[in-house]
């Protein structure tokens, strides 16, 4: 079995796709590592310089002070409570209408749990769970275009030991390629904060980190079922419009079939990658919300699904498919 995955990964190192389909799973997170860091970047000493000269060329502008004194004498017209001193009346005017360094100096700050959250990490996940699925679909759809297959059970004639043996070198390339480069992405993230003197590290860093891993595993589940799929239907090209189809129409035929919130695929990869999401469930209002709100309300009430939920609901779905495509190929014919 391992000289049988050593030529399989061999096999697929060897394809231009895949090489293409790995190099962009290194170049998208290092663009999108450089592009967080310059977008959350501090103001430089010059910028600082420029803005102190508009502070100062608008506190000699007349018509800040008149609006100060307008806010002293009607400080009610300015949303300030009556009960305040006058003191604090012009304290809180001040706050209020004189220009300050960070009005002409906002920029975003580089925060990890913002970016592991709701963040960068997110729509990075998503692209490489896009391109692990192309590979694996690449991998083996190129085997069936060229008719290698029947070429390959020449020499192992055991078609299950042949999937397998696939399976697992798609699966393990998958899983490499995002661990090496979620971890780099987050350790990256988290030096660059450190040197700002922002919160990083420690536990901050473990739950991005995490993040990361979790992440990983979803990597290599969409390259086992991109390969799964292909060796079913024996076409990259239909598994890929198969898969076009779904992301187009998916979430809308989910709806109709009435698989939401709990049994939604995406709402269960979403709480695997964020170790738990919690969501609305659309349920049966009461008698009291109908008098409140009138017939045809909607009512929710808040619901969430653990990483453990997700994992095991998304692992039987891949197995069966695995299942399915792994028996297909034993007993169908192979041209």
């Amino acid at each position: 079995m391992t000289r049988l995955m050593r030529v399989e990964l061999r096999r697929l190192l060897h394809r231009r796709a895949v090489l293409v389909l790995l190099t962009v799973s290194v170049v998208v997170p290092v663009l999108v590592g450089v592009a967080t860091v310059l977008d959350t970047r501090p103001p430089s000493a010059s910028e600082v310089a420029m803005a102190q000269e508009q502070v100062e060329r608008d506190l000699a502008d007349g018509s800040y002070a008149e609006e100060l004194a307008i806010c002293v004498a009607s400080p009610e017209d300015w949303g300030l409570g009556s009960g305040l001193s006058e003191a604090e009346v012009a304290q809180a005017c001040e706050e209020n209408t004189q220009p300050r360094l960070d009005w002409y100096l906002w920029s975003n700050t580089l925060d990890l749990s913002d970016e592991r959250d709701q963040g960068s990490a997110v729509a990075l996940t998503l692209i490489l769970a896009i391109a692990m699925m192309v590979l694996g679909t690449t991998f083996t759809g190129h085997d069936w275009a060229s008719g290698s297959v029947s070429n390959q059970l020449l020499f192992e004639p055991r078609r299950l030991r042949l999937w397998g043996a696939k399976a697992v070198v798609v699966t393990g390339v998958a899983l490499l390629v995002g661990a090496v480069t979620l971890t780099s992405y987050w350790l990256a993230l988290d030096a660059v904060a450190g040197s700002r003197d922002l919160p990083s590290g420690g536990a901050l860093l473990l739950d991005c980190l995490q993040m990361g891993w979790r992440a990983t595993g979803v990597l290599g589940a969409a390259a086992l079922a991109g390969f799964a799929l292909t060796m079913l239907f024996r076409s990259t090209v239909a598994t890929l419009g198969i898969l076009f189809g779904v992301a187009l129409a998916g979430g809308l035929l989910l709806g109709v079939l009435g698989f939401e919130g709990r049994w939604n695929p995406a709402l269960n990869a979403s709480a695997v990658i964020s170790d738990g999401l919690a969501y609305d469930k659309q349920v049966a209002c009461s008698p009291a919300q109908v008098a409140e709100m009138g017939v045809g309300a909607w009512c929710t009430e808040p619901e969430r699904i653990s990483a453990a939920q997700g994992t095991g609901y998304l692992g039987s779905i891949l197995v069966a498919g695995c299942a399915v495509s792994a028996l297909s190929f034993r007993r169908r014919d192979v041209p």
